[in-house]
């Protein structure tokens, strides 16, 4: 692995760091479609997509590869994922770039280093198969696509999935979901399990982060859809995201596509441009929680609250309230999942819990759902959110 530490001249260096892409569509007179995320981005001959890593060439799209600027091994729990393997470690791995610039990024350095200076990031080269290595290692059962936004950079990641695949291991995404059909099944049949961002029901509040609320929606009911082991997150920011009403919104919406899909209610802490913004509370966190309960939700987790937030840490069983897995911030303290079911009531829990699980969930077609009118839900965000 090389390290590349000029900041100065990143963005110039990372251009040696790319290959064709496979998410676009050629178009006349050497400008091309980007279809890697939800802006799909018209770009002309010389010019770059809103994430400033995928460039067009003479009418070919350019898309990052072959480095990281971030490779870590720590617990699944940390992604977070609840229902995937727990209590196993995976092998987190991120590039450069996003398609949003979000005032409160708790990864701004890798994020928006190509467009703020003050990041400073730093960029290695490095092949899939070290990465799988690394894994290998260290004992990881899963490797991530993390850190900055995957969806911009899904070609790299799915090159790094393919030899995860053969490693035996198991592969994941961590996104703000800002997705288009095309990337979700692009990634389909490498990707196991998919934590999304919902990161507010606001529409403008998603414009003032740099994408729409619609493309998010949408991407949340594909990745249902088609079969993706599926964990959502909001990160509850005062004063943004935090009214009931809004936090019920979230909660409603994934309850319409399945109320065992697990909602992760996270505290914001104050970072980036944010690090003098007032931070969650615990209380607040627990009544976050008590929404997603009441509309329905069975499996609601909250966050960034290590012993803070009582029993909103653990997994409970819908059918007898048994403790199934105990938790404090990332440690798992007791796992008493028998089979994938309720050691008490032989309720089966919904999740991949083990790499048998992910191999039967591999063989699974897509799912039998209504389709949601994401139109109508995005319309009705509009009115209810909109100035008085």
């Amino acid at each position: 692995m090389q390290t590349d530490g000029d900041g100065a001249n990143l963005e110039a260096r990372l251009r040696a760091l790319t290959r064709d892409g496979a998410l676009y569509e050629k178009l006349l007179e050497n400008k091309v479609r980007c279809v890697a995320c939800g802006h799909r981005c018209l770009i002309a001959d010389g010019k770059t997509g809103v994430c400033r890593v995928r460039f067009n060439t003479g009418g070919t799209l350019r898309v990052p590869a072959g480095y990281a600027a971030g490779l870590q091994v720590d617990p699944i729990e940390k992604k977070p994922f609840y229902h995937a393997l727990p209590g196993t470690e995976a092998c987190s791995f991120g590039m450069l770039g996003c398609d949003f610039h979000c005032d409160y990024c708790q990864n701004w350095v890798s994020s928006q280093t190509l467009r703020d200076a003050e990041a400073g990031a730093e960029a290695f080269e490095v092949s899939a198969g070290q990465i799988v290595d690394l894994a290998q290692r260290r004992g990881a059962q899963s490797v991530t696509s993390t850190y900055n936004e995957p969806l911009i950079t899904s070609e790299w990641a799915v090159e790094v999935f393919r030899a995860a695949r053969q490693a035996g291991l198991a592969t994941s995404f961590v996104s703000n979901g800002h997705g288009t059909p095309e990337a979700v099944d692009y990634l389909r049949p490498w990707v196991d399990f998919y934590k999304v961002d919902l990161k507010t029901m606001n529409p403008e509040n998603y414009r003032r982060l740099g994408g729409r609320l619609e493309p998010v929606l949408s991407t949340i009911r594909l990745l249902y859809e088609r079969g993706f082991w599926l964990e959502v997150l909001t990160l509850v920011v005062p004063r943004f995201n935090d009214s009931a009403e809004e936090l019920r919104d979230i909660a409603r919406f994934i309850k319409s596509l399945s109320p065992d899909i697990p909602w992760h209610v996270t505290a914001f802490h104050g970072d980036y441009r944010m690090s003098d913004h007032q931070e969650t509370g615990a209380r607040q966190m627990v009544r976050a929680a008590e929404i997603g309960r009441e509309e329905g939700l069975r499996f609601v987790y909250a966050g960034n609250r290590p012993g803070g937030v009582g029993d909103w840490e653990n997994t409970r069983c819908p059918g007898c309230n048994a403790l199934l897995i105990e938790r404090n911030g990332f440690t798992i303290l007791q796992n008493n999942l028998q089979a994938s079911r309720c050691p008490k009531c032989g309720m089966n829990i919904p999740g991949v819990w083990t790499m048998e699980d992910v191999e039967a969930a591999r063989a699974c077609g897509r799912r039998d759902v209504a389709k949601l009118d994401i139109e109508a839900i995005v319309k009705e965000a509009r009115r209810k959110f909109a100035p008085q």
